[in-house]
């Protein structure tokens, strides 16, 4: 090996290399707090690529150059999450000490597959799980893992809950007459592709229609017992907490009752709605979650953690256990107590990057408290937006909020038609986030294109509710 890169990796091992990184991001956050800069960009998908299109380097440059191009042509480009004006997708503007924890799992690299991969970063792995699974009232025998997001999370679950119906399938497979999984139509899509992957096939994820934007609880009853007296075994139903185009809440305690009255696994993917258990305002929306078999999580989501944060809690941790099989007499071995450390074996990963880390520094440095008083800020802020679109007649909300997701509408001046509106809905939101004022983002309730807040930076004031819907209205005069 050359000495010279041996040199470059002693370079970039000292203080003042790293500063070069903490440097720019401080200096983004400071930034993006005064609100300096659009929010995102103006250029095309072409702009973007050309910028980047360019041959493999041979020869490495300057740490200082490197840094200096991500501030150049990555920083500035991107989308700003920290920036107040920023009220797009369900990604956060993360909490600043989580953001800093990132260097620190970085540093250590070790892999949470086995405990004696890493010895002190499984054990926070254990105690995170178990705090949650406490919030969540799961009981004792409850046990967890933590996962990517909410599609793993609610992957996993139905992969535990398929290994419960049918314990051979590991060897065997699902067979010619699969069970089948029932779900509300507003449930993420990660039910329907778990559905199909699992091997059950789509034809066996039953969806169940809505009342007032959530799963309708009677429909669920009265289906089951139509399964029920047809000879069809059910698998699970899955229940959302906080679905992703409205953040509404399915009546939990309802579903889960008559899950629990029918034996049947009741999966609650509250990715988004389950750090309600955080919130002194909210957590009586996730009334009910004592009867979920598993629940999905994600810290990343209203917790406000960077990518990638989730977690899958499972009240009976045999059951997720009992969801893989492996021989990997490399990895899984040594004493009984060992062995239940390990969480590579109830986990898809093997290379598991430990990200119980940033969620432990959060709890550590803000407290479940701080954290939820966070999450009551954002449906706040949310519910201020709903009061300022009541009070014009150009706009329409489609919902109440229930959390910190809002739809709504431009509808103008009368006599529109609804495609009419549609378009200029689409275009609306387009128009208003190519301006960089701001970043919205959009989607399709009950056949209509509507625009859509997420609230996710607690840095988002009134001001900036007021600036939203001036800024709509004004990029909406210009519409032909």
């Amino acid at each position: 090996m050359s000495s010279d890169i041996l040199n470059e990796l002693a370079i970039d091992s000292r203080r003042d290399a790293g500063s070069l990184f903490t440097d720019l991001v401080a200096r983004y956050l400071e930034e993006t707090r005064a609100e300096v800069g659009p929010v995102s960009t103006p250029l095309s998908v072409g702009e973007i690529a050309r910028r980047f299109d360019e041959q493999l380097p041979r020869q490495g440059r300057p740490l200082r150059d490197v840094v200096d191009r991500i501030g150049r042509d990555v920083v500035r480009d991107a989308n700003h999450l920290t920036h107040p004006m920023y009220m797009g997708h369900q990604v956060s503007a993360p909490l600043p000490a989580a953001i800093w924890a990132e260097p620190a799992i970085s540093m250590l690299n070790n892999s949470l597959a086995v405990r004696e991969m890493s010895p002190t970063l499984t054990a926070i792995e254990h105690r995170v799980v178990r705090w949650m699974t406490d919030l969540a009232g799961l009981g004792p025998r409850a046990g967890g893992t933590l996962t990517t997001g909410g599609t793993e999370a609610t992957f996993t679950a139905l992969l535990a809950a398929r290994s419960r119906a049918i314990p051979a399938a590991w060897v065997d497979g699902v067979g010619a007459d699969p069970p089948v999984v029932l779900h509300g139509e507003h449930a993420h899509y990660s039910v329907t592709r778990a559905t199909a992957q699992l091997g059950l096939g789509t034809r066996c994820a039953i969806v169940i229609p809505s009342r007032d934007l959530r799963m309708d609880a009677e429909a669920l009853k009265g289906r089951l017992e139509q399964l029920a007296t047809a000879g069809t075994r059910v698998m699970a139903v899955v229940a959302t907490a906080g679905s992703t185009a409205t953040g509404t809440f399915d009546e939990l305690e309802t579903i889960g009752r008559v899950c629990a009255e029918r034996g049947v696994w009741l999966h609650i993917d509250g990715a988004h709605g389950a750090s309600a258990l955080l919130s002194r305002a909210h957590r009586a929306r996730m009334r009910g979650l004592e009867h979920a078999s598993s629940v999905a999580w994600d810290p990343h989501k209203m917790m406000l953690l960077p990518l990638s944060a989730g977690l899958l809690l499972v009240r009976d941790e045999r059951d997720l256990d009992a969801a893989f099989a492996q021989q990997a007499p490399y990895l899984f071995h040594g004493d009984e107590e060992e062995r239940v450390a390990d969480q590579g074996v109830r986990s898809f990963m093997c290379s598991r990057r430990a990200d119980a880390l940033k969620v432990w520094v959060a709890l550590q440095r803000y407290g479940a408290d701080g954290i939820g008083a966070l999450y009551d800020r954002l449906c706040d802020v949310t519910r201020r937006l709903y009061d300022a679109i009541a009070d014009r007649i150009d706009f329409e909300a489609l919902h109440e909020p229930e959390s910190n997701i809002l739809c709504f509408r431009w509808i103008g001046s009368a006599g529109r038609d609804e495609s009419s509106l549609d378009e200029m809905n689409r275009e609306l939101r387009e128009r208003y986030n190519r301006a960089g004022h701001g970043w919205i983002t959009s989607t399709v309730l009950g056949g209509r294109r509507v625009l859509r807040v997420t609230m996710m930076n607690p840095l988002t004031h009134d001001k900036h509710v007021t600036r939203l819907v001036d800024g709509l209205a004004h990029e909406a005069q210009s519409l032909p």
